[in-house]
Formats: C-alpha cells, sequence, structure tokens
C-alpha cells in the first residue's frame, strides 16, 4: 500500500528533516509512526498526502509512484484527520460534512448521520454552528470528515487528542472496524496505549532518522530484562522476590506459602521507545 525507499527532505541548507527513510505498509494494516515534536513524522506524512512537494528518494502509493500520481483520482482514495480540526466553523456538522462529501464520487460517500451517530455526536448539535462544539466535538466531525469517502488508505493525527477516555475508546473501535473492511490506517500519535493497542507496527523516528520497526509485542519483548517480581506469603509474612524469567521452567525457586501475585518486568512501548531515542514523545 505504502513504500518509502530513501526518503530525505530539507527545508533549505543545515535543515535536513528526514534522512533516509526506508519502511513499507502493508494492505489492510494500521501502522503507527511515532516520534517527539521535531522528529520529522508531520513531514512524512505530509509527503505522503500530497501536501509536500520536493523531497528526494522514492514513495510510491498503491503501487503508483506518487511524484506522477497527484489528481482528483489519488485524492479520492484517502482520507486524512489533521492534528487540528479543519472544519469551517460557521457551519454545522451536518452542513460541513454534506461540503467535503460534495468532493467525492457518489458512490463512494457515506451517509452523513450516520456517520455522526457512530461517532456519538449529539443529535442536539447536529444544526449548530462548529464553532460552538467542544475540542471533542469537533475531532469526531473531523473523523466523519476523514471517513466520509470511504478511503481505501486512511491517515490519521493525533487521532486521540481531545477526546475523553470513552472517545478514546470509540475511536480506537471505529479504526479497527475501518481495517475489517480492508482499510489501511497510517497513525501519527503521542498516545503510547493507543499505538500499542492499535498498531500491528510501529516506527520509531527520531530525528529524521528510522531507528526501530516492529509488532508492539516485539519491541517490548526484545527490550525486556526478562524478570519475574512474585509476592508470595511464608509462614504467615508476605515477602517478594524478582527472579530470571527462566527460573520458573523448573517451579518456584525458594519456600514458599502462598503465591499471591507475578509481574512480569516487560517494558512499556514508551519505555521502549526512550531506549531506542533518548527521549520521550513530548
Amino acid at each position: 500500500m505504502i513504500a518509502v525507499k530513501n526518503l530525505t527532505f530539507s527545508y533549505g541548507k543545515d535543515k535536513q528533516a528526514l534522512h533516509g527513510l526506508n519502511f513499507a505498509v502493508e494492505d489492510g494494516e494500521i501502522f503507527g509512526f511515532l516520534g517527539p515534536n521535531g522528529s520529522g513524522k508531520s513531514t512524512t506524512q505530509k509527503i505522503l498526502t500530497g501536501i509536500l512537494k520536493g523531497y528526494n528518494g522514492k514513495v510510491s502509493l498503491f503501487g503508483q509512484d506518487i511524484s506522477a500520481a497527484y489528481g482528483p483520482e489519488f485524492f479520492q482514495k484517502i482520507g486524512v484527520l489533521f492534528e487540528f480540526p479543519y472544519l469551517y466553523t460557521n457551519l454545522s456538522a451536518v452542513d460541513n460534512l454534506n461540503y467535503f462529501a460534495s468532493f467525492y464520487p457518489k458512490e463512494q460517500r457515506r451517509d452523513v448521520r450516520e456517520l455522526l451517530e457512530m461517532l456519538e455526536v449529539k443529535s442536539s448539535f447536529l444544526k449548530k454552528p462548529v464553532s460552538s462544539y467542544s475540542k471533542g466535538m469537533r475531532q469526531r466531525v473531523s473523523m466523519a470528515r476523514a471517513l466520509i469517502s470511504s478511503p481505501r488508505l486512511l491517515f490519521l493525527d493525533e487521532p486521540t487528542s481531545g477526546l475523553d477516555p470513552s472517545g478514546a475508546v470509540l475511536f480506537r473501535k471505529i479504526i479497527e472496524q475501518e481495517r475489517k473492511k480492508g482499510t489501511t490506517v497510517f497513525v501519527t500519535t503521542h498516545n503510547m496505549a493507543d499505538a500499542d493497542l492499535l498498531c500491528d507496527r510501529v516506527a520509531f523516528l527520531s530525528n529524521g532518522n528510522l531507528v526501530a520497526l516492529d509488532t508492539p509485542k516485539r519491541l517490548k519483548e526484545k527490550n525486556s530484562n526478562h524478570r519475574v517480581v512474585i509476592d508470595y506469603l511464608v509462614q504467615g509474612r508476605r515477602e517478594t522476590k524478582t527472579i530470571e524469567a527462566q527460573e520458573l521452567e523448573q517451579g518456584i525457586p525458594f519456600v514458599h506459602d502462598e503465591i499471591v501475585s507475578l509481574h512480569s518486568q516487560e517494558p512499556t512501548l514508551e519505555d521502549v521507545f526512550i531506549q531506542y531515542t533518548g527521549r520521550g514523545l513530548s
């Protein structure tokens, strides 16, 4: 679906943003592109969506080199959720979506009200101007805008930004539903929980370089210290021991009356990211 080979980009002399990126995204995959501010992830997404030109290297979407593919047919196959809601604030949610839907062939358009209902936009707000919406409500309408054309490839920039926990759960559910339909999803996010729960694979970007690419599970396993913390009771006392995981193959290697809990010391995805990049996502 996406193939990137030796992608470089510079904003000017001594301002190189991307340093020879190489990666591919498979059909129907949810692919996470993670990096701190200034790492180059937004630059990469702008190149992939046709917003930014003047790059070097080769980039193809849908099996076609995008240097020659920017046209109505290309843009009709992608949907984009921008980090900041891109809506006309003097129009209502319904009017915004009807306007954006008009750019696409009728057979591609989804039902506006069904989309808004799926995204749990309150019916009392449907005809009110977007300027009266909360940030979370605007994010829901923006997601509807990205989905209105039934895209084959969906770009999501900070999809759960501004949402409360229930809204974030809803968005993750909707993204997974889109993938089940065959949609490929490219996600850029600061939210490691989203990346861990959603993504089939994640790429870590640091200072314009791709420093890791794998499944969240394998990245955590490869960077684990493979230790287990055991809480247990012995002669009425509660004790804690940390042992190597492989020691458990022969059973619990110490005297105990009752095992209270076992906890692996597997790192979080954010812990792994910091190991690779030396910095967090902020």
